[in-house]
């Protein structure tokens, strides 16, 4: 009879237990991180002052607005950036076509010149306006460009590593990324190069809820090799301000949308 009541009282006990939920596959996270850090909202609209320094501590500043639009989640999106300050860049704009299927088109309006350029494919991993961040930092590394794995989860980070499945396209061997497993927000990118030397570093300094949606107010990337480093700080974050899908064509890029820009 002892044994029996034992015995229930083990059984009672293992159905009592909380069962622990399993992480989810590396594909959910990556694709909850992607739509947490590019997708907030159908469409946003910030201030961005960004700040360069140099290996000799000496700095640079651009101020500009940056526009998006989504057509789907996860999906085609549009984005729109113009440049307010220093004068040898005002008025200048730089405009992307996402996609998830083909290479995403790119182009870049210098206002100085009246010259509208198509940035190619193979320049996504060339510095923005002559900043640490890369044109494709702006509007995000397409997922299935790489494969992912999860090699750490712990209380509060997802940690993936993510590597190129073309590695001769571009400067790095891999490099892992923290997600905050709250808000799904990417806090810290850490690059390797192709001797497996950390030479990178992309960070969400600062996060901040703006309308409901978990939203990166200040990021860093930090060069290592060059001993520099950009930050970009954004003010006036607004979501769902029914921006129309025509402003992200060619033809705005000499005429920049004045009502969409104050």
């Amino acid at each position: 009879m002892k044994k029996k009541i034992l015995l229930f009282s083990l059984l009672s006990l293992l159905v009592a237990a909380p069962a622990f939920a399993a992480d989810p596959s590396v594909d959910e996270i990556v694709n909850k991180a992607n739509l947490a850090a590019y997708y907030g909202g159908d469409d946003g609209r910030a201030e961005v002052n960004m700040t360069i320094k140099d290996s000799q501590g000496r700095e640079r500043e651009r101020e500009f607005i940056i526009l998006r639009k989504d057509k789907e989640d996860g999906g085609p999106q549009f984005f729109y950036v113009y440049f307010k300050k220093p004068s040898d860049v005002s008025g200048m704009v730089f405009m992307v076509h996402k996609y998830t299927d083909k290479d995403d088109d790119r182009w870049m309006y210098l206002s100085k010149m009246d010259l509208v350029k198509r940035i190619a494919a193979s320049d996504k991993r060339t510095s923005f306006v002559g900043s640490n961040f890369m044109y494709e930092d702006v509007s995000g590394r397409n997922l299935s460009e790489d494969t992912h794995e999860l090699v750490k989860s712990d209380d509060k980070y997802y940690v993936v590593k993510n590597t190129p499945k073309k590695p001769s396209e571009v400067e790095f061997s891999s490099y892992t990324v923290e997600i905050d497993k709250k808000t799904f927000l990417p806090v810290k990118a850490i690059y390797l190069d192709k001797n497996g030397k950390e030479y990178r570093i992309v960070e969400a300094v600062k996060t901040a809820m703006v309308d409901g949606i978990p939203t990166v107010t200040e990021s860093k990337v930090t060069d290592l090799a060059a001993g520099s480093s950009t930050v970009s700080k954004f003010s006036n974050i607004k979501y769902n301000i029914g921006l129309q899908e025509d402003i992200f064509t060619e033809r705005y890029l000499r005429r920049p949308p004045r009502k969409e820009l104050k």
